[in-house]
């Protein structure tokens, strides 16, 4: 494999504008509408130079968000800082920023719609 296994990831949601204002207040970005006919998603930046992936918020009626078994991990410089705004952003924080040894922090919170997301830095 020569490219991230991960190339894209999507976080299904029931209220678009709570799950919008969630994660545009946890991480301090703006987030994009896209032209994708009858579903409505919500990109994330996205710097085709960068590292990593970008993705999506997704609401499709039949599916239920929460209660999945996919973790998404955001990057961050400290995730100190985007776990201070999660539950000031109407979601729930599930374990602080823990050591996981050589390979950093991580941070474990819940949003709005009930996923589980998780918060990644190096310090």
């Amino acid at each position: 494999m020569t490219r991230n296994p991960v190339g894209w990831f999507e976080i299904y949601v029931q209220d678009m504008e709570r799950a919008r204002r969630f994660y545009e207040s946890v991480f301090q970005v703006k987030l994009r509408r896209l032209n994708a006919g009858d579903l409505e998603m919500w990109s994330f930046p996205t710097d085709a130079d960068g590292k990593g992936s970008s993705g999506a918020l997704v609401r499709i009626p039949q599916v239920k968000s929460g209660g999945n078994s996919v973790i998404v991990y955001f990057s961050s410089e400290d995730c100190s800082t985007e776990e201070a705004r999660v539950e000031a952003a109407g979601g729930r924080l599930h374990r602080g920023k823990t050591s996981i040894g050589e390979y950093g922090f991580i941070a474990l919170g819940f949003d709005t719609e009930g996923n589980m997301f998780g918060i990644h830095s190096l310090r």
